[in-house]
């Protein structure tokens, strides 16, 4: 019992986290899940992957619908939390590792934010892990075919919202190193040389932490903020990791993480800056740093 729940956890947590955008709210919604698992006549299951994936989705679509009213509240932008990813165990070839990363990534989190809690169910069972509509279906308690329409309506919303940006994840990871070192330095000079035009920069500081209460546009604006912030963070330590499957960095201050964040690049430059300075959605990251090998 406790092996066949270990085997499906990972796709458990993926579609946990990418309903609800917080690394410890998945964590919360598969521990229910064990829980039911643990208790379920285990004799009449015949497909566990799609038993644990119904509880899942079921779980995380009711934590949704009670995480709207707070997030309507929210001081300033809202970005999921930060997630340190390694999809080596889970992705068998490239493509699916780059179909993975695109649906965890801080933009398209940020646009599945606008679905409603049945089409983001929707969009993550079929966009990001592939499973059949008829599955689909069975998971949600719907015909097949409100199913293909929910994916028809919750694909066309993701596309129209969706940054186009061509990922190479060669340039991504040079300009993500270049970009800690001029941040680090307080570089205005090297940063605006690394910024688009029209870049933009999501702070969240969820009222709790300092940080942008409106998204910050132009090369000039987004360059002096980054410049000034590292005045403000003295002895801090920049640390580069992969965070929701892109390059990104850590900000540690005294070995904890004091912020986080992500870059969107193309053509050559960064297209946009997101900032998690939320204490809340830092806190888990420290553990997780300390599995890092």
């Amino acid at each position: 019992m406790t092996d066949v729940f270990q085997e499906h956890r990972p796709i458990l947590m993926g579609v946990a986290y990418r309903m609800l955008g917080g690394v410890a709210d998945a964590e919360d919604i598969v521990q229910e899940t064990w829980l039911r698992w643990s208790t379920a006549d285990h004799q009449t299951v015949r497909d566990p992957r799609g038993f644990l994936v119904r509880i899942t989705t079921r779980l995380s679509i009711d934590r949704l619908r009670l995480a709207r009213t707070h997030r309507e509240s929210y001081v300033g932008p809202w970005l999921p939390e930060p997630l340190i990813t390694d999809f080596d165990s889970t992705a068998s070839d490239s493509a699916e590792r780059a179909v993975l990363a695109d649906t965890v990534s801080f933009a398209v989190l940020v646009v599945l934010e606008s679905l409603s809690p049945l089409e983001r169910a929707v969009f993550v069972l079929r966009e990001a892990f592939g499973f059949p509509y008829g599955e689909i279906a069975a998971a949600l308690d719907r015909t097949e075919a409100a199913v293909r329409q929910l994916a028809g309506r919750a694909r066309r919303h993701v596309a129209e919202r969706k940054p186009r940006y061509a990922v190479d994840p060669v340039q991504q990871r040079e300009l993500t190193d270049r970009f800690i070192a001029a941040a680090a330095g307080g570089d205005l000079a090297r940063l605006l040389a690394l910024l688009a035009p029209d870049v933009r920069l999501v702070g969240d500081g969820g009222g709790s932490a300092q940080a942008p209460v409106r998204v910050l546009e132009t090369a000039d604006h987004v360059g002096r903020f980054l410049a000034g912030a590292a005045g403000r963070l003295p002895g801090a330590e920049l640390r580069l990791v992969e965070l929701n499957g892109r390059p990104g960095g850590l900000v540690l201050l005294d070995g904890k993480p004091e912020m986080a964040f992500g870059l969107d690049v193309a053509d050559g430059a960064v297209q946009c800056v997101y900032i998690v300075r939320n204490p809340e959605k830092l806190r888990g990251m420290a553990d997780a740093l300390d599995r890092m090998p």
